[in-house]
């Protein structure tokens, strides 16, 4: 039993590792966001389509339409 209560204690600080490791990410994300709508590379109402957007889609449906985009793009270089 002494076991199971070692490895509760060892899954929880995990967890908290996660949630903080996580809470991280979201700040940096966050922070890069605010400074490239800040140099006008995007606005805010464009980010938030774009999201909506992506969430809305599969996984799938994004791999293949970015494919499609990068297949399109070399084939204009190729015609320059």
């Amino acid at each position: 039993m002494k076991h199971d209560v070692m490895d509760i204690l060892d899954i929880a600080g995990q967890l908290a590792d996660l949630k903080s490791i996580d809470s991280k990410n979201t700040l940096a994300i966050a922070v890069l966001i605010e400074l490239l709508i800040d140099k006008g590379l995007f606005t805010r109402q464009e980010f938030a389509q774009k999201a909506q957007e992506l969430e809305s889609a599969s996984l799938a449906e994004i791999i293949m339409k970015r494919r499609s985009e990068l297949r399109t793009l070399r084939n204009d270089s190729k015609s320059i």
